[in-house]
């Protein structure tokens, strides 16, 4: 098994591996842009309700290993759907990021928000 780790892997390697998968299965007809932001809210939803009503400190997370591989196989199926809606609009997420990034740099400057204080702005 190769080592792979986010120090060495691409974001196109990530694409190509979930294409190869959904079209192993000819899964592509159900991968519309309305079913798999469906399937990310609800795998959203099932990462939420490992955390309904509980207050769980970071410390208390990384020490359950069990939990943690819960989060992490939810957090994982919300990557491969994400993943599966950018290789359907055939985005570029890199160019995505970038454009977003600047505009919430833009939106949330360091000078306003360099104090430790969090509230959404109008666009």
């Amino acid at each position: 098994m190769e080592n792979f780790s986010d120090l060495n892997t691409t974001i196109s390697y990530f694409k190509e591996k979930v294409k190869e998968f959904v079209e192993a299965r000819n899964w592509s007809k159900y991968h519309t842009p309305k079913n798999l932001i469906q399937a990310i809210g609800i795998e959203v939803s099932e990462l939420s309700e490992l955390f309904l009503f509980k207050d769980i400190k970071i410390e208390d997370i990384l020490r359950d290993k069990k939990f943690l591989e819960n989060i992490s196989d939810e957090v994982a199926d919300v990557f491969i759907y994400l993943i599966s809606l950018v290789n359907c609009l055939e985005l570029d997420i890199t160019k995505i990021f970038i454009k977003k990034m600047k505009k919430n740099n833009l939106k949330y400057s360091t000078d306003e928000f360099s104090n430790g204080n969090y509230y959404k702005k109008d666009k």
